[in-house]
């Protein structure tokens, strides 16, 4: 459903901040719906959601059971022994850089004052096999319905080793098969990559604002790419539909449980990189998650594990670009996919092509609203300053999605706003103890894959961004 002019103007009475929204300002939203932890997981909502504990335990024991074949097919995981993951790192230089720098393109001044706590990089920009957090769920999704194929067939058991993969009866059998995909580029990396390498057919359908280099690297490792002219929307209906024929698989990035716990599994990874750099989770050590949002699987997956690791200690905040905040608009009206960033007039246009999504997903929207803490929308402008400067201070070469969730931690500390200073006295971080313990993590989802030239011409265009907030703070 759309919403018409009219809801639209009952919309706007109803949120203030739709106002804002529609203005393409960056904004701080926090969500009236969250309750404490072991409530909403009780909730009826979550508790008929289709996913659970035990699902995201068994989704992390595929990926165990699959790690030998990994390890062989993909010879950059073999150091790990098939095991996808991603390093946590500190960056402290970059905490430093934000502490003393105004964006073009934010309301939060320059703070002068060092930004307190801990701030660090999960860097899924550096996952193997597709260099970006899809690694995570689309990996996860196409292993389980390989696998099902498989054990259906006759072909394997839960307790054979899965090098059996190689075998070629199982890849007789998957050849046999489709799989399906509609994207904006990251998802349909992770998911062209592995179901070619497995044997599958594949076919990626593509939106409009998909970067070329990603088609071409998909079409390199034999995908079937189809391209649209429309945005991602359309791309996800067209292969829902070409998903019809016989022997066809569609993986539904709006409502796939499958895709869900597959992003889920990253929350016990990332405790157990905590724990073993001494780094304590608790009412008095929190910990502050910030997810760059795209129509939400991936994020709602990644905060719906922490939730359950780490209960009210975690905060989740996820972050969208102005002109596409569709996560924060179906949340925050309630409509979820009811609505779409084109009815309120904006264009979904950004240079953040991952998160180029009008319409959220339903399923994780309901999911989200007891748990999620809130979400923050950023200007292009200062993705591309945070992507030089996350160069220049850390040595990191993101692409701008993965920049969005950064600002985060300035909301959290430093936003005036009345209902961020109650957040912050109501979640005990009003207290520079607490403030101090507090450790923030940044989660970076893509960017080793991109090539230099690309990556080049952003981090100039960050850099020259940069140099205005220079000289116009000289003025």
């Amino acid at each position: 459903m759309s919403a018409t002019p009219h809801d639209l103007h009952a919309l706007t009475l109803r949120h203030p901040e739709i106002a804002s929204l529609m203005a393409g300002r960056e904004i701080g939203w926090l969500n009236p719906e969250r309750v404490a932890t072991a409530k909403a997981l009780a909730s009826p909502a979550l508790q008929a959601s289709g996913v659970g504990a035990q699902d995201i335990e068994d989704a992390d024991a595929r990926l165990m059971r699959f790690a030998p074949w990994i390890a062989e097919a993909f010879p950059e995981t073999a150091a790990a022994s098939g095991r996808i993951e991603s390093p946590l790192v500190a960056t402290p230089g970059l905490q430093q850089a934000l502490s003393g720098i105004a964006s073009t393109a934010s309301p939060l001044s320059a703070t002068e004052s060092p930004l307190p706590g801990r701030l660090m990089i999960k860097c899924d920009n550096a996952l193997p096999i597709s260099g970006s957090i899809k690694a995570r769920g689309g990996i996860h999704e196409v292993l389980k319905h390989a696998e099902r194929l498989a054990i259906d067939a006759g072909l394997l058991h839960q307790e054979d080793d899965y090098r059996a993969f190689q075998r070629d009866e199982i890849r007789d059998l998957l050849a046999g098969q489709q799989v399906v995909v509609g994207s904006t580029g990251n998802l349909g990396l992770s998911i062209g990559i592995m179901s070619a390498r497995l044997g599958f057919r594949v076919t990626v359908h593509m939106s409009a604002d998909a970067k070329q280099w990603k088609k071409d690297l998909l079409r390199a490792r034999g995908a079937e790419v189809v391209e649209h002219s429309g945005d991602y929307g359309k791309a996800v209906a067209a292969g829902r539909q070409e998903a019809q024929q016989p022997n066809a698989h569609f993986i539904d990035d709006e409502s796939s449980r499958d895709l869900f716990v597959g992003y889920a599994t990253a929350a016990s990874r990332l405790a157990e990189q905590l724990s073993a750099q001494g780094i304590p989770v608790d009412a008095r050590h929190p910990l502050c998650v910030y997810l760059p949002c795209g129509v939400g699987g991936g994020p709602g997956g990644v905060a719906y594990g922490l939730k359950q690791v780490f209960g009210d200690a975690v905060h989740c905040f996820f972050a969208e670009p102005v002109s596409s905040p569709c996560m924060l608009l179906g949340m925050l009206t309630g409509e979820h996919d009811g609505i779409a960033v084109e009815d309120i007039g904006l264009d979904n246009r950004t240079c953040a092509d991952g998160l180029a999504v009008g319409r959220a997903s339903a399923f994780v929207g309901r999911v989200m609203a007891p748990l999620l803490s809130g979400i923050h929308t950023v200007r292009d402008e200062h993705l591309l300053e945070l992507l030089a400067l996350a160069y220049d201070s850390e040595g990191l070469m993101l692409e701008p999605s993965a920049l969005a969730g950064v600002p985060g931690i300035r909301h959290v500390l430093r936003n005036d706003a009345p209902e961020w200073h109650a957040w912050r006295a109501a979640n005990g971080l009003d207290d520079g103890e607490v403030q101090a313990n507090t450790t923030h993590v940044v989660w970076a989802t893509g960017g080793s894959m991109v090539p230099e030239a690309i990556w080049q011409a952003d981090y100039q265009r960050g850099k020259a961004l940069l140099s205005q907030v220079s000289a116009s703070r000289q003025e």
